[in-house]
């Protein structure tokens, strides 16, 4: 095949061209939360998330969740542009069903744990928390 300067060029301006398009948006909130419990109904009671009211820096603000009981817990970030932070899955020898990590705030905003129960329910408790300095660019 000969490749001219004229087809080298054509395929780079369409190249550049591509770039620019917007890519699909990031997952939302009901993408990750139905692919995590598969469309069921989310209950409420049985899980404790705690997380300041108030953050002074979105780059570290300390979450613990806990779910007597579960086998897996979800971590959702509803104001990020990846909403899920983490999934903590806990197996039969685990000694308890709990977890405390920092996360990374965009700014204000709810943030949401959902545990899947062992007996295949689901439960949920959110927290609001407001940031006074963005951790996602902000």
């Amino acid at each position: 095949m000969k490749f001219t300067r004229r087809d080298a060029l054509a395929l780079g301006l369409g190249a550049t061209a591509a770039s620019f398009l917007p890519l699909r948006a990031m997952a939302s909130v009901e993408e990750f939360v139905n692919a995590f419990t598969g469309g069921a109904e989310l209950g409420s009671g049985g899980v404790t998330l705690k997380a300041p009211e108030i953050a002074e820096n979105g780059n570290t603000v300390p979450v613990s969740v806990d779910a007597p009981g579960a086998s897996a817990i979800l971590l959702v970030a509803t104001g990020n542009p990846t909403p899920a932070v983490a999934t903590f899955n806990f197996g039969p020898l685990a000694g308890g069903q709990s977890a405390s990590t920092r996360i990374r705030l965009a700014g204000t905003q709810d943030v949401l744990a959902i545990a899947r129960m062992a007996d295949g329910s689901y439960v949920q408790a959110s927290q609001n928390v407001k940031v006074t300095i963005g951790g996602c660019g902000g």
